[in-house]
């Protein structure tokens, strides 16, 4: 079964674990998950199920929107509410230092991300060599900020909702803004609203063609030709352009590759 839908995960289980979860409901053996979200998070999960589950590279899932709140006075390694080695009393900040501050994010932003984090060193996890308190530094990362939001100052919690592309820690990002307010504090909240066009939907099935990245190209020639996987000549397309392009029909699609002469499948024959 070909199926693309959002699941709303919710907070205290891996996505790997929920996953199995969505399968066993559903009954299917086939399935993936795009944009991993950590045990703490909750929200948006993008998940496939059969031939979909290759189609995650070439969905549009950017920018990203999340609700998050951060604790003032509270530490944690991890930088989330797991891991908490204390919680301090905090000063009380003014409202509009913390609105100004959070829109002083939005731009271009370089920062480091967690070291409880899936990035790997040396095809190591980082929070795998975290949890196992190797000593290990992380290269600077780079996001765009959008957009932020604020919601709610009731100390000792910050609340706001924040637009970021795709590879973002947003746990790094509120780590740049306490340093910018001089203070200690880590995420005890973390929700995924939306990727691009997705958002969760009560698990509605979705057609792939609305959420691809790459154009169409108009294809003239038989569509039993490309059903069956065989050599298309470029003179039956509109265009022999370089790049990857979907080639539609009312029952299923495929999605081409075309570099300098020749012309291959990238992916044959996915049915909708």
């Amino acid at each position: 079964m070909n199926r693309l839908f959002v699941v709303n995960k919710p907070i205290n289980i891996s996505s790997n674990f929920y996953l199995q979860q969505i399968k066993q409901k559903y009954k299917i053996k086939k399935a993936g998950f795009s944009g991993i979200l950590d045990p703490f998070a909750c929200g948006c999960l993008i998940i496939a199920f059969g031939k979909y589950a290759q189609l995650f590279q070439f969905l549009n899932k950017t920018p990203k929107i999340y609700r998050a709140t951060i604790w003032l006075g509270a530490f944690s390694y991890s930088f989330d509410n797991e891991n908490i080695k204390y919680i301090n009393k905090h000063k009380i900040y003014d409202i509009n230092l913390v609105k100004t501050k959070l829109q002083d994010l939005i731009g271009t932003l370089k920062y480091y991300p967690p070291k409880y984090s899936a990035k790997k060193i040396n095809g190591k996890r980082a929070y795998n060599m975290a949890r196992d308190n190797i000593d290990f530094n992380l290269k600077q990362i780079e996001s765009i900020i959008y957009n932020v939001k604020f919601i709610d100052y009731n100390h000792p919690f910050i609340s706001f909702e924040i637009t970021v592309s795709e590879g973002s820690y947003i746990r790094g990002i509120v780590q740049e803004f306490l340093k910018n307010i001089n203070a200690i504090g880590t995420l005890s909240y973390l929700k995924r609203l939306k990727e691009g066009k997705f958002m969760f939907e009560n698990e509605k099935a979705l057609n792939p063609l609305k959420f691809l990245t790459i154009k169409d190209i108009k294809y003239f020639g038989s569509k039993e030709w490309i059903k069956l996987g065989k050599k298309i000549s470029p003179r039956y397309l509109e265009h022999n352009k370089f790049g990857k392009y979907v080639i539609k029909f009312d029952d299923f699609f495929s999605i081409i590759e075309i570099k300098k002469d020749k012309i291959s499948y990238v992916l044959n024959r996915i049915d909708l």
